[in-house]
């Protein structure tokens, strides 16, 4: 006797899972931890100022007043760029019955809007690049955070830091290993400078030599759940305690300290969506976002370069 098998039929239903899977990383660090806010112009500018040098000059008894001293306010700013992503589905496709989403248009609006977000993480902290003003023909850019710290930048031999204004990106210089000595370095660093940075932020390697720090990593197994722990999330330095925070999107060869209250995202044209003129039978959408780094004082943060990945 013939047994039918499923091979022998026809007419059997597809199975189609009615969800879409994506594991694709959309967490946002920087942005998520750092303040937000508006710009009015395409060039948004703001003032950084400092206190005169300590010092012990005692006054002579009954002399006149010193002479008066005082210094002007720096003038910073960073200019917006725009990034944009379009998206473009015909009627047909609109109408079907597609498994996972009601209407492709607006999945491919909420897919488009989620690499928007990751794209502008890696416009700030995982690209070197100066601010430009751009032309009819060349984009605006922003200058990225690398491009902003000057006082705390610590770069291998023969390397230089930048002049702290996003005008220009750092010269790279011989490569070398994070140790934990280059990472409190930098650390007190800011701290006398008088930051007080609150995050470690970096990106796979560099976090994973973060935690083969012999002082601050300790491999132990949990007897009930039989868990190897080996990681380092909260590092305590002489001058407070920072989380170490990894960033996907991160340079490779860099580690930055934060402190989040001295940078913000400043945007000019927030998230919007934008109908584009219809020629046929397909509906077309612009997604864009103009905005730019604003970066309160630079001294506050700090940046080891030229590190081994």
């Amino acid at each position: 006797m013939a047994t039918f098998k499923t091979y022998d039929a026809v007419g059997i239903r597809e199975d189609l899972a009615d969800i879409i899977y994506n594991i694709a990383p959309t967490d946002t660090p920087f942005m998520s931890n750092v303040g937000k806010g508006s710009a009015k112009s395409t060039y948004h500018e703001w003032q950084v100022d400092s206190l005169a040098a300590v010092s012990d000059s005692p006054a002579v008894e009954g002399a006149d007043a010193p002479a008066a001293s005082a210094t002007a306010t720096t003038r910073v700013g960073n200019y917006s760029q725009i990034l944009t992503k379009t998206v473009s589905v015909t009627g047909s496709n609109e109408a079907s019955d597609a498994a996972g989403r009601a209407s492709e248009m607006a999945y491919q609006l909420a897919k488009r809007g989620a690499e928007l977000k990751r794209d502008m993480e890696y416009s700030l902290v995982g690209v070197d690049k100066a601010q430009n003003a751009g032309t009819a023909s060349v984009a605006r850019q922003l200058g990225s955070a690398t491009s902003w710290l000057a006082t705390n930048a610590s770069v291998g031999a023969g390397g230089s830091a930048p002049a702290g204004n996003g005008t220009d990106v750092y010269t790279a210089g011989t490569a070398r290993d994070l140790t934990e000595d280059l990472l409190t370095a930098n650390i007190e660093s800011c701290w006398v400078a008088g930051g007080m940075p609150s995050i470690i932020m970096a990106n796979a390697v560099q976090k994973r030599a973060i935690t083969d720090f012999t002082g601050n990593a300790t491999k132990y197994k949990e007897v009930g759940d039989k868990t190897v722990v080996n990681a380092v999330d909260i590092y305590v330095s002489d001058y407070g305690t920072l989380s170490v925070v990894p960033n996907r999107f991160m340079l490779t060869d860099t580690v930055l300290l934060i402190q989040p209250d001295m940078w913000s995202v400043d945007t000019y044209r927030d998230f919007q969506t934008n109908d584009l003129a219809k020629t046929g039978d397909a509906d077309s959408k612009q997604l864009l976002v103009e905005y730019t780094l604003k970066c309160n004082n630079e001294a506050s943060s700090g940046a080891i370069r030229d590190l081994n990945d």
